[in-house]
């Protein structure tokens, strides 16, 4: 049973992706590089006190898929220390991130001192250090080659400067930067005008949605396996890679099993964990939902 009857539900639920899509659309408008302003690499969308995606544009998948794993990090390292108009600043592919062009900031939302929810944003910077200009180098064969690791920090002068004295190109850093910031000020200050509404309803509403599709298909388990040709142009890496999948579905529930997988390679075509996670979240996508559940909190299914 909900609070909330069909209609004053899509109300909510499109509101609140009109809120990710206006931090979207300002994260562009401001942004430095084009990279972010013509190439739209870039995502932003709304999460629960929790910690769970409440509500997302029509951005990058991979970034948004990942996301979650990444304000989950930056809730484990400052828990109930942030303020309000703090952020916290990260790209560490181990703490949610993708590549570390891909700098995630968090904010949070709070209502007469009470967590409503978080804004985050994550955007494609063209160079964050590392041995090749766009750090993207092919021959790296570790992460320190491909440019600056941050772990989740507070969106402070020093950090800031840090990341930009790694950068070729800091002014266009810097720039992007603060449209970042500006993209969750915009979040945090639209989202707290839903402190009172029942945004548990829309995660609720998101998981039914997703199991009844899940259940609409015939129990089994599949196997697909293919490869990667090389990992990179070094003689070390130019070996093929062995990818394995099983996916097994039971009744409302799927489960998607990489056993068999070849061990990571030296190269940067390895998967962390929360890009894993984005991709088996895409894949599950084109299933006969209808387009208002691109808006709705994934729960692991």
């Amino acid at each position: 049973m909900t609070a909330l009857d069909p209609a004053s539900l899509q109300i909510l639920l499109s509101r609140l992706a009109g809120v990710a899509d206006e931090m979207g659309a300002v994260l562009r408008r401001a942004a430095f590089s084009p990279n972010i302003k013509e190439r739209a690499d870039c995502s932003a969308a709304l999460f629960t006190p929790a910690g769970e995606l409440l509500a997302q544009a029509e951005h990058i998948p991979v970034h948004l898929g990942s996301m979650p794993a990444s304000v989950r990090a930056a809730l484990d390292a400052f828990g109930d220390d942030l303020r309000p108009g703090e952020q916290v600043m990260l790209n560490d592919p181990f703490a949610g991130g993708t590549h570390l062009n891909d700098l995630t900031l968090v904010a949070p939302c709070f209502v007469d001192g009470r967590l409503i929810g978080w804004a985050a944003n994550r955007a494609h910077h063209a160079d964050v250090g590392g041995m090749a200009p766009g750090s993207i180098p092919p021959e790296a064969v570790e992460i320190q080659q491909e440019g600056l690791r941050i772990p989740p920090v507070r969106f402070e002068p020093g950090p800031v400067a840090i990341l930009l004295a790694n950068s070729r190109t800091p002014e266009e850093r810097r720039g992007d930067l603060d449209a970042q910031v500006g993209a969750n000020v915009v979040g945090v200050e639209r989202l707290a005008a839903f402190a009172d509404a029942p945004l548990e309803e829309v995660c609720d509403y998101g998981e039914r949605r997703m199991r009844a599709a899940i259940g609409s298909f015939p129990d089994g388990s599949w196997v697909f396996e293919d490869v990667i040709d090389s990992c990179g142009p070094r003689d070390d890496q130019r070996a093929s890679a062995r990818i394995v999948v099983r996916l097994t579905i039971s009744g409302d529930d799927v489960t998607f099993d990489f056993t068999g997988t070849d061990d990571q390679r030296p190269g940067n075509v390895n998967a962390v964990e929360a890009v894993t996670i984005s991709a088996v979240s895409f894949a599950l996508r084109p299933i006969p939902l209808s387009r208002r559940t691109a808006v709705h909190c994934g729960r692991s299914m």
